[in-house]
């Protein structure tokens, strides 16, 4: 293999006989053969040490941040059970409100921060990022009516906005196609234990008997607040730029590691963020077959992470039991992502585990409204709860690493995340209207379009999975080979499904 060289944080990877000899080598017994580069893992045993080490020193940090950005985002409806609409005398409807204005600037300035991201680092805009949205919630603790709490909900969709497409283009950065699903997984993961983590939290605030604050829901912003700006000035020093700069790789790790991303992530490592080459990504058809499915999984993702206190209210009563009655859905949420994670990336195949998972999502929300009484069948009832959070987070990992997986310029694929995961966040918006508190406890109308939303995310998911296998084995027809993705390196695929080599990641 030749010396190459990206635009920045560049590491030269030398000559290697092993690769030259792999790298000529037939496929599968065709009349193709790869060029002079491989996809194929050359050193296992180096390949796992060195993902080992990014484990270890990257992935804890981020979960964590990735934590407290879930917290920070979703203590509002643990807030609405101790009394936030009543102590600041909200008018009807206006807890909605507050609940919905956050996904508008989430969706509008997610880009230009992404974009700004690329440009110096997700590195330093991650944890500037994480002190921002700190900072708004420990000011949600001052709140004292509609209108400051309204423009702090604003200010905290625009500090969000860009975290997680920025987390997801980082960790791209760091592992190859076929590892990244769980590495996610478990990031995400922490969203769900924060989700847990907050009925915990907010069972122990409530219980605070203080005179240093007028209500105990404050307390709770406080907490958090102070906690995530504590550890963003952590993460600010600690986060490595790019993998040529980590401090614990030597200078054979850095040349592997940078060899991996060149072949098996990105078509041109580090490369320089160009706006018109970005916006590329938006002639290709099956860019909106994603947005589609996006659309789809935020109405069940945002209704499950906002609402879940009020849908589990229909079951037991008692502001503090309640909260704990969201803990057991939530963890098990969390292992239910690990465990298709973890078997999607073994089967280096993601869309039949995206499918099911807005299967689960139906299945729970149907069953939920469709009980008449559900202390008769509170067993059932509860069942059904743990459903709807299997159904919600593993979608969300698995497709934006599908989509990922199937973009090899880094530009591109920057551009697609930060407009498909806040626009799964936008519709947000549908069940801050559709769970309207005239409908309490039972909510059957949100259930209903919830559920609904689901179902139609199944079948474009799995409409889209069949056409990529179709078209690949239409190319194969074609060249007269049976290759795969894995088979293709991605410094190849710079244009895409216009190049004859590719091959769809299913």
């Amino acid at each position: 293999m030749t010396d190459v060289r990206a635009d920045s944080d560049s590491v030269q990877i030398k000559k290697d006989p092993v690769l030259d000899q792999i790298a000529s080598h037939d496929v599968e017994s065709t009349h193709v053969v790869l060029p002079d580069e491989t996809a194929a893992v050359i050193d296992s045993t180096a390949e796992r040490a060195l993902c080992r080490k990014f484990d270890l020193r990257l992935l804890p940090v981020l979960a964590i941040m990735y934590l407290f950005n879930a917290l920070d985002k979703g203590n509002l409806g643990n807030a609405q059970t101790a009394g936030l609409s009543k102590d600041l005398n909200f008018a009807p409807g206006q807890y909605n409100q507050i609940v919905g204005i956050f996904f508008i600037p989430f969706v509008l300035f997610a880009p230009p921060i992404a974009m700004l991201g690329k440009k110096y680092g997700p590195a330093r805009v991650l944890p500037i990022l994480m002190f921002c949205f700190g900072s708004l919630t420990l000011l949600t603790a001052a709140t004292r009516n509609f209108g400051g709490i309204f423009a702090i909900r604003w200010l905290l969709g625009m500090a969000e906005s860009a975290f997680f497409p920025l987390v997801i283009y980082y960790l791209t950065c760091f592992y190859r196609r076929g590892e990244l699903a769980r590495r996610l997984a478990i990031f995400y993961a922490a969203s769900n234990i924060a989700n847990a983590f907050s009925g915990l939290l907010a069972f122990a605030v409530f219980r605070i008997n203080s005179t240093l604050v007028d209500h105990p829901w404050r307390w709770l912003f406080i907490v958090e607040g102070s906690v995530t700006v504590c550890f963003s000035i952590f993460a600010f020093l600690y986060l490595p730029r790019s993998a040529a700069e980590a401090r614990f790789l030597n200078e054979e790790e850095k040349a592997l590691a940078y060899h991996r991303i060149q072949v098996d992530s990105s078509s041109v490592v580090n490369e320089k963020f160009v706006l018109k080459d970005s916006l590329r990504i938006f002639k290709r058809p099956a860019t909106y077959g994603f947005l589609i499915i996006e659309l789809c999984l935020g109405v069940p993702l945002q209704g499950v992470g906002l609402f879940l206190p009020q849908i589990v209210q229909r079951i037991v009563e008692g502001t503090v039991t309640i909260n704990l009655y969201t803990v057991a859905p939530n963890i098990t949420g969390a292992v239910m992502l690990l465990i298709l994670a973890f078997t999607s990336d073994a089967l280096r195949i993601r869309f039949p585990f995206v499918c099911l998972g807005f299967a689960f999502t139906f299945i729970g929300f149907i069953i939920y409204a469709a009980l008449p009484d559900v202390h008769a069948q509170i067993r059932v009832a509860y069942f059904a709860t743990f459903m709807m959070c299997w159904g919600t987070s593993a979608p969300s990992v698995l497709l934006s690493t599908w989509y990922n997986n199937n973009v090899a310029h880094e530009g591109e694929r920057l551009t697609l995340t930060s407009i498909g995961v806040p626009l799964a966040n936008l519709m947000g918006l549908v069940p801050s209207y559709v769970f309207q508190e005239k409908d309490a406890p039972k909510y059957a109308p949100a259930l209903i379009v919830t559920a609904c939303f689901g179902a139609v995310g199944c079948l474009a998911a799995g409409s889209l999975g069949f056409f990529m296998l179709w078209d690949n084995k239409r190319r194969n027809r074609k060249q007269g080979v049976n290759i795969t993705a894995r088979d293709v390196p991605t410094s190849l695929l710079r244009d895409g499904p216009r190049v004859e080599e590719f091959r769809w990641f299913l």
